[in-house]
């Protein structure tokens, strides 16, 4: 008796043990980790995983305070994973591109994050988004295009497919694409980051976001190639195709600048999911 007792006398502090990790400290899944940020809301209305760009952290993203804090303010928890480490580098990057072979290790981490997630802060799995900037905008895609059913929506930023396109994907989507007009890094319509021209066959080069949204229109059964909606009002300019398969959605907002996270950013996040 006196051993039971002792045994449940344990259970709470184990319990403050999974809930222990934070913005600050790691959430440990596998081999990385990811870090949180709870809304002061005692239900929050969802979650949005966040991947980072190049050379980043999840650690260092929850330091964009603009952004984090636009998100919670709407009830949003926010979760930041870690890449992997880059060779000889410092910073993390993320194994998105189909030549590395690694596709399918991403998607079954960015799964068990998740999962491990839910587990540990009570949070609806039907209600995560999957977004990211950069290299992060392009797993989110990837991720997209291999899993749609994985996250309720997905909203990448200042990234997507890479060359050679996608020749199909595995089913419809929710999906809103942001992009900055004047953006030099990961241009509207790509380049090549490794020096040689566009017709080597060694190139390798960032997608067209232009050819990325007609991929995703082929994808949610989209009836015309333009656009059916347009917003023009506000920091951001907007088009969204409505007359696709049920339960899809597809928009593209861009904005005046470059390659950066624009303020509003989390608004047009949240008011776009909670609008589906």
């Amino acid at each position: 008796m006196i051993r039971f007792l002792a045994a449940l006398s344990i259970i709470p502090l184990l319990a403050t043990q999974v809930m222990a990790c934070s913005a600050e400290t790691a959430c440990s899944v596998g081999d990385r980790d990811y870090y949180i940020e709870l809304p002061s809301s005692d239900e929050p209305n969802g979650a949005v995983i966040y991947l980072h760009g190049w050379g980043g952290s999840g650690k260092g993203a929850l330091r964009n305070r603009r952004m984090v804090d636009g998100f919670l303010e709407r009830g949003f928890a926010v979760i930041a994973p870690d890449g992997v480490r880059r060779e000889g580098r410092n910073g993390r990057t993320w194994r998105f591109h189909p030549a590395t072979g690694e596709q399918q290790n991403e998607m079954a981490f960015l799964a068990e994050v998740k999962a491990d997630a839910v587990t540990r802060f009570d949070l609806n799995p039907d209600d995560f988004i999957l977004g990211g900037f950069s290299i992060g905008g392009s797993m989110t895609a990837y991720a997209a295009c291999l899993g749609p059913d994985n996250f309720a929506a997905f909203v990448p930023i200042g990234g997507n497919f890479w060359r050679p396109h996608p020749d199909r994907c595995e089913g419809p989507v929710k999906m809103l694409h942001t992009h900055g007009w004047t953006d030099t890094t990961v241009p509207l319509e790509g380049r090549v980051v490794n020096g040689v021209p566009i017709t080597d066959p060694d190139a390798f080069a960032q997608g067209d976001i232009f050819q990325a949204l007609q991929i995703w229109r082929e994808t949610n059964g989209c009836v015309h190639l333009r656009a059916d909606r347009f917003v023009t009002d506000g920091p951001f300019l907007r088009r969204a195709w409505d007359r696709c398969d049920a339960d899809t959605a597809l928009e593209l907002a861009v904005f005046p600048g470059g390659h950066t996270i624009p303020n509003g950013w989390p608004d047009l996040v949240i008011n776009w999911y909670e609008s589906l």
